[in-house]
């Protein structure tokens, strides 16, 4: 049993477990002390200063997020000293910052704005002491624009980059008044070793590090009449996008999405989770292709494990990182390519639509999307697969500019056409939810039986630890797979690039061996995409992980391979999976990268 101090809070009493932060304490008591640098998901680091508390008997002040409590301590929130201090690290950091916010993309939602409002910092003192000087701005990635204008230097972003992430593509440069946050050798980040997943976007408190939005070229596209707009709408934007219109914690919001796209004037409003359901398929396919090679044909060159590859931010880092390992990668597009590559080719046919006048948007909870978009290997179609990438903020925007009252929205279905869609789709958008749809279908291919977990829950590969295993035995296999009676199939899943750097180097070491690992690059997977709405927090990730689930247990068909819309695709056009107009349209490969 953990230690307890007791301590005072503004002559209030409080008692915490030892270890606790004055911060954590002061919470406990629903006091606020105001924090920047500050962040759930990253160590401490206490480098703003402005949650600075006064400790009684103690002239200098201390920070609130770096000091653990101790037994007798007796401290001060909101002392006249606090608050002065306080208000002048507050002018001190917008005396030089880029204070036009109302042309900032971050408008309503900087928690510099936020704390200079709470402080009425109308006319900082310290606004004519600061020379003028001459910032960067970088907005040649596809996927985040860098202002250093806007920098407050709280060093949010070079933690997450670090701790999170297993990158350096931002750090510390210089010192005093010279410090910066910089890339290596000061290039673009779309020159460094950048996984695009915008991490560093959702832990950025002012719009020093934003998305690099296409709202524009889609409200064009949409006023077009030449063009037919098509959106696909990814399965953790549906857990996320009411938090932009204050429904937090009441989970999904599917059919009110779906409404507000036909609202929006798309011409078909579809699912990603249609092309999820296919990359099971297809990745299913893959993965015993690769066993059956490995263990009846005794085939050298094949690589396992394999590793999943529907997250664009994964798979830059291994291009960066590991670029020995790409083989094992597996070879299929994500679902947001596939649906692109499909929509060009399969829709274009089925309506009768020449493809150089459809216009393909994806609707995605993550950032590197739009780098993934913009890859030269995406074009299988004899077009840009997909033509625009619009984050779930983006989305909400655009739902605010057009007038549209989400909360008053009658909910409405997906359009046909790669359209429908099963639960094992749906929970694509947590860690662990690629695996478990996999082995959903492969296990029943194999034996003809479902998987023997409980409701189809594969209940070990679920939840937050960074990394799970899972293994289940192939027992009483149809002729066609007897070889793989008595295997036990190893599994492995890992979330956020440290994790996944983690899991790697515990393969290379032998300490562990697996027949197919996923590898996701965000924390809590594609619910906790870079371009979900902000704040996000461990708890608002777990709300999300609860939606989707409920959302899988809820569909009526929970198994891709029972999805009647890709059996029809394959077919009508695919052939099978694997075959040579699948391998064509929804396999791509990958490009070794420099590190630095």
């Amino acid at each position: 049993m953990s230690k307890m101090i007791n301590l005072t809070i503004n002559g209030i009493p409080v008692s915490v477990e030892q270890g606790t932060t004055v911060l954590e304490a002061a919470r406990q008591l629903n006091i606020k002390i105001p924090t920047l640098c500050y962040h759930k998901d990253l160590c401490v680091a206490g480098n703003c200063r402005v949650c600075v508390v006064e400790q009684v008997g103690i002239k200098k002040l201390i920070p609130s997020c770096a000091t653990p409590a101790w037994e007798g301590m007796e401290i001060l929130t909101n002392s006249l000293v606090v608050r002065n201090s306080r208000k002048h690290i507050i002018e001190l950091l917008l005396s030089e910052h880029n204070a036009d916010c109302t042309k900032c993309y971050k408008n309503g939602n900087c928690e510099l704005q936020v704390l200079s409002s709470e402080y009425k910092i109308t006319n900082p003192d310290f606004i004519d002491l600061v020379p003028f000087k001459h910032y960067k701005y970088d907005n040649l990635s596809p996927s985040i624009i860098k202002d250093d204008s806007k920098c407050i230097r709280c060093q949010r972003c070079v933690r997450t980059c670090s701790e999170i992430q297993h990158l350096s593509a931002v750090s510390v440069a210089y010192k005093g008044v010279h410090m910066k946050i910089s890339t290596f050798a000061e290039k673009p980040l779309r020159d460094v070793v950048c996984a695009n997943c915008g991490q560093c976007v959702i832990h950025c408190p002012t719009g020093a590090l934003v998305e690099k939005n296409y709202i524009e070229e889609v409200w064009d596209a949409l006023a077009d009449p030449e063009k037919h707009v098509v959106v696909q709408t990814a399965p953790a934007v549906r857990v996320g996008l009411g938090e932009e219109f204050g429904t937090n914690g009441k989970g999904r919001v599917t059919g009110k999405m779906v409404a507000a796209l036909k609202r929006l004037g798309f011409n078909s409003v579809l699912d990603t989770d249609f092309t999820a359901d296919l990359t099971i398929m297809e990745e299913g396919t893959e993965l015993l292709t690769r066993l059956k090679k490995a263990l009846v044909d005794k085939d050298p060159s094949v690589k396992l494990p394999m590793f999943t590859s529907c997250s664009p931010g994964w798979i830059k880092f291994i291009e960066h990182t590991q670029p020995e390992k790409l083989e094992h990668l597996s070879s299929c597009k994500s679902p947001q390519q596939m649906f692109g590559a499909l929509a060009k080719t399969y829709y274009a046919q089925n309506r009768a639509i020449e493809p150089d006048k459809i216009v393909s948007v994806s609707i995605m909870p993550c950032t590197a999307k739009k780098f993934e978009a913009n890859r030269p290997e995406m074009r299988d179609s004899g077009y840009k697969d997909v033509d625009y990438v619009l984050t779930t903020r983006e989305l909400a925007i655009m739902i605010k500019q057009a007038g549209i009252e989400f909360a008053d929205l009658e909910e409405e279905k997906y359009d046909k056409l790669m359209g429908e869609s099963t639960g094992a789709a749906v929970i694509f958008g947590a860690t662990g939810g690629v695996m478990e749809a996999a082995l959903r279908t492969a296990y029943e291919i194999v034996t003809g039986r479902e998987v023997p977990f409980k409701n189809l829950e594969i209940t070990p590969v679920r939840g937050f630890d960074g990394i799970k295993e899972a293994s289940v035995v192939i027992q009483d296999a149809l002729p066609e797979w007897g070889f793989l009676n008595g295997v036990e199939l190893k599994c492995a899943i890992a979330h956020g690039l440290e994790n996944a750097h983690q899991l790697i180097a515990k393969i290379k070491s032998g300490k562990a061996q697996y027949h197919f690992v996923e590898f996701m690059a965000c924390p809590g997977g594609c619910l906790g995409g870079g371009g979900q709405p902000i704040p996000t927090s461990p708890e608002i990730r777990k709300k999300r992980m609860e939606a989707i689930y409920a959302e899988d247990g809820d569909m009526p068909l929970r198994k891709s391979h029972e999805n009647p819309e890709i059996l029809q695709i394959y077919k009508d056009f695919l052939g099978k999976p694997l075959g040579e107009k699948s391998h064509h349209l929804l396999h791509t490969h990958y490009t070794p990268r420099e590190r630095f």
